[in-house]
């Protein structure tokens, strides 16, 4: 995937690619053995969703006269009926590539359009007007995931770690960086990297071991925020379809048992200047820079609500806890609490890490939708850059150990799904982000999902009252 260049256009026109482009892209997939295209554009949810077709028609695809689709019945939309017109997916062809998996099969990501216009509850869409927006600034931001993920597999109908050769409960867990259980994982892992680094060159660093066995994290370069988003997109793909191969599964789920640690997608992020010839604006000689402080001004002032769209779901805030409960004396979860920020402090929403000039966001996770959570980041540390925001004192010491004095001079991260969308709901910066039409569906779904969470009956909620009362 090539690094992204602005094109958000206002109409479909516009937006169609280069025919000349879309030619010789075509004769060169075909010169490799590709026979099928994925033509993908993603729901509310993140997910992407095709209809594969034959590359005879790729042609036709990339000229507006591909498959149309009546979204508002698969992506959570209802604001649609079934009397109105369907949406017209354009690829993006910078963002082409050859599936790994299948190499008969090649993979683009698609802006949807309606009536000729951008459809205005297109996560990737929304995305690339923001990219805009941030132009005007004359700011081009740059992200890096974390991405930690489990490793399952299904015994019978129970599913199970992949990688768990004792059958002795374990309280205990010391996996981080285990040599014995990276070893076990290389079969599927081995893959994965030669994959990121030799087909996609994503310039994998390392693969990390994480603090639950099964737990792995995978340590990539970084890129614009438009290809971060798709590559965060076609991860989740491909890590699913490799595992299909071992006999295994990939969960993102962030808190799968209660005596594991939470899995989260760390979000890393700088920004440069575009009239000075993409230079770091958060590197100021060998220190962060003012305008870093400004972005993470702003970043904690819409904090709740971006950590809505980075923690979408009931199961996100689980994690955010000082230590992980089951455990013989419990251990610190090195995961965020607080909205606050401080000099390679884990435990703090916001890190200023020591080897790199980025801003860390480590309340994320693998379930959000990229391209929504990347938005409103954007717009964000934006604002704080354009106003010259300051950012409250940092807080350089364990959140896990604050006095009850100075637990009242920071700001929890929201406690569950309800408040950070409560938050989300309220923040005035999501009507400048977002249409009105998007915010009303994602509130909407949320609320629907934390109703139907919190009116149902758990397995803790048994064993804890059943039989006390």
């Amino acid at each position: 995937m090539e690094e992204y260049v602005s094109n958000y256009h206002q109409n479909i026109k516009d937006a169609l690619p280069d025919p000349k482009r879309v030619k010789k892209i075509k004769k060169d997939l075909e010169s490799k053995g590709v026979k099928y295209i994925y033509s993908n554009w993603i729901d509310f949810l993140g997910s992407p969703k095709t209809k594969p077709m034959p590359i005879s028609d790729f042609e036709d695809l990339c000229a507006g006269k591909g498959p149309q689709f009546a979204v508002h019945s698969v992506s959570f939309v209802p604001e649609l009926t079934p009397a109105d017109n369907d949406q017209i997916p354009v690829p993006d062809l910078d963002s082409l590539v050859i599936c790994p998996w299948d190499k008969t099969c090649a993979w683009v990501f698609a802006d949807l359009y309606w009536n000729d216009k951008p459809y205005d509850v297109c996560p990737r869409m929304t995305l690339k007007r923001q990219i805009k927006k941030c132009e005007k600034s004359d700011l081009k931001f740059f992200v890096g995931i974390e991405p930690e993920f489990f490793l399952m597999k299904w015994d019978g109908d129970k599913p199970v770690k992949a990688i768990d050769r004792d059958p002795i409960p374990l309280r205990r867990q010391a996996f981080g960086y285990d040599a014995e259980y990276s070893i076990d994982g290389m079969n599927f892992l081995k893959e994965i990297i030669d994959i990121l680094n030799n087909d996609l060159k994503w310039d994998l660093h390392d693969v990390v071991a994480e603090g639950a066995y099964g737990q792995y994290e995978l340590d990539f370069g970084y890129t614009d925020i438009l290809s971060m988003a798709d590559r965060f997109v076609f991860l989740r793909v491909l890590l699913k379809e490799i595992a299909k191969k071992y006999g295994y599964f990939v969960s993102f789920m962030p808190k799968t048992t209660i005596s594991d640690w939470r899995s989260g997608a760390h979000i890393n992020h700088s920004v440069a200047s575009i009239k000075k010839k993409n230079k770091n604006i958060y590197k100021d000689g060998d220190k962060f820079s003012d305008k870093a402080y400004n972005a993470v001004a702003g970043i904690l002032k819409h904090g709740a609500a971006i950590t809505a769209l980075a923690c979408p779901t009931v199961n996100s805030y689980n994690g955010f806890v000082p230590t992980v409960e089951g455990l013989d004396g419990g251990m610190h979860t090195w995961a965020p609490t607080h909205m606050t920020y401080g000099n390679n402090n884990r435990s703090a929403m916001i890190r200023l890490p020591q080897n790199r000039y980025c801003i860390e966001d480590r309340a994320s996770d693998l379930t959000q939708n990229p391209y929504l959570t990347f938005s409103l980041l954007a717009a964000a540390a934006t604002e704080g850059i354009d106003k010259k925001m300051t950012p409250p004192k940092a807080t350089n010491k364990s959140l896990y150990d604050l006095t009850e004095k100075e637990k009242k001079q920071v700001t929890s991260l929201p406690r569950n799904l309800l408040e950070a969308v409560d938050a989300f709901a309220a923040d005035p910066l999501t009507k400048e982000v977002f249409s009105e039409a998007m915010i009303n569906n994602f509130v909407g779904y949320k609320y629907d999902e934390w109703s139907r969470y919190h009116t149902t009956t758990t397995d803790w909620e048994i064993k804890e009252y059943l039989k006390l009362f």
